[in-house]
């Protein structure tokens, strides 16, 4: 019998996936070059050649007991160290190796925070829309969603329902800069004042509330745009921060969190999300790539790659009459579906051969997400089963 824990995960399985596991059927059905798959963000810009050659530099040239052996749960020392330098330069911060735990992705580090801090019932505070996973992550450790509403057509976060839905029960708040579905950036202003928020919450519930930021997407910033780096304005913040979409290594699992020196009682934190790492199963974070990342930190994903994509599929799709948000960053684009239930808008697609992500998904029901880190031959080659979607809607 399936654990009351897991059927509530089955119940809430990705849909991302399954719209991915549809596309690959339709593939099979009607040919892979007649099918339009925007559903999951599988970065496509080419894994940079100083990676692949770290690789294989690392294999040949390092004893293979101790490059593939047990270390500490937090990881290398030197890879920790290197990641604190690298971070230091760029964001002018005073981190050492003790403040970097190397994590198996993002999600490996948002887990093990969540491991390390929470309580049955406690409160985890998300800025509507948000990563669906986000929510088994909370479930995992039996803590409690609580959405609060974005404002339109901004997508930055409403901050007098924020500071409502902030009570004695809240132990996190996560935020995703820029935003996966939306492709938002958080601007400095506001996360100042989800600071200021927080401060005056921590002093009223005489308790800490720590702030999240899950990163991925971080180097994907458009038209000159910049990231602010969180602890700067919040001292009890996490970083969790992949390579998956940096490095287009997605199916590697490796990234790192940061738990920063002005956070209360740090070195105990660091030391509890350590032994999360341990105690959730994942021991460590997996040693040849551990070695390999901290070799390239100073590489760039090809940001014009999927500029290119942006401005194609956005000027095309609002020109047909589709309502967009501009995405600031990422590499999805949030379009608003023609008809209220997007669901019904999503299987009409479908028979466009249009694989889209429904906006529920992201709990943001209205919206579609279109992944657009595909080639752009794809989006060009889509662009008339648009047009014959639109012509539907008599846009």
């Amino acid at each position: 019998m399936l654990s009351k824990q897991m059927l509530y995960n089955l119940e809430n399985s990705s849909a991302i996936r399954k719209m991915f596991i549809e596309g690959q059927e339709m593939a099979a059905r009607v040919g892979a070059e007649n099918v339009f798959d925007f559903s999951l963000g599988n970065p496509v810009a080419p894994v940079p050649e100083s990676f692949t050659n770290a690789l294989i530099d690392l294999i040949k040239s390092e004893d293979s007991l101790s490059l593939h052996g047990y270390m500490n749960n937090a990881g290398y020392p030197e890879v920790r160290q290197a990641v604190a330098d690298h971070l230091n330069r760029r964001f002018d911060l005073e981190l050492t190796f003790e403040n970097i735990i190397m994590t198996v992705g993002a999600a490996g580090a948002i887990n093990i925070v969540f491991k390390a801090i929470l309580d049955v019932e406690d409160d985890v505070v998300v800025f509507r829309p948000y990563f669906g996973e986000y929510r088994s992550y909370v479930s995992n450790w039996h803590g409690r969603i609580v959405e609060v509403d974005p404002q339109i057509p901004s997508f930055q976060p409403d901050l007098s329902d924020f500071e409502r839905k902030i009570d004695g029960r809240t132990k996190a708040v996560i935020i995703n800069n820029p935003v996966n579905p939306s492709g938002v950036i958080y601007s400095e202003d506001t996360l100042r004042s989800i600071a200021a928020i927080l401060e005056k919450k921590q002093q009223e519930y005489r308790h800490e509330i720590y702030l999240i930021a899950d990163e991925p997407y971080r180097e994907l910033a458009y038209d000159g745009a910049e990231v602010p780096y969180v602890t700067k304005f919040y001292p009890n913040t996490f970083v969790a921060y992949s390579f998956s979409k940096t490095l287009s290594i997605p199916g590697e699992r490796i990234g790192y969190l940061v738990v920063p020196p002005k956070m209360t009682k740090w070195q105990e934190m660091a030391n509890a999300v350590s032994v999360a790492n341990r105690v959730c199963g994942y021991i460590n974070a997996p040693s040849l790539l551990q070695k390999a990342v901290a070799r390239c930190l100073e590489e760039k994903c090809d940001i014009a790659f999927y500029d290119r994509n942006r401005k194609l599929l956005y000027n095309a799709l609002t020109e047909m009459g589709f309502e967009c948000v501009k995405p600031e960053g990422t590499f999805y684009l949030f379009m608003k579906s023609p008809e209220e239930n997007e669901h019904n808008f999503v299987a009409r697609a479908k028979e466009h051969n249009l694989i889209l992500v429904s906006g529920s998904t992201f709990a943001m029901p209205g919206y579609v997400r279109i992944a657009y880190c595909v080639s752009p031959d794809m989006i060009q080659r889509s662009l008339p089963r648009f047009r014959e979607l639109a012509a539907e809607y008599h846009l």
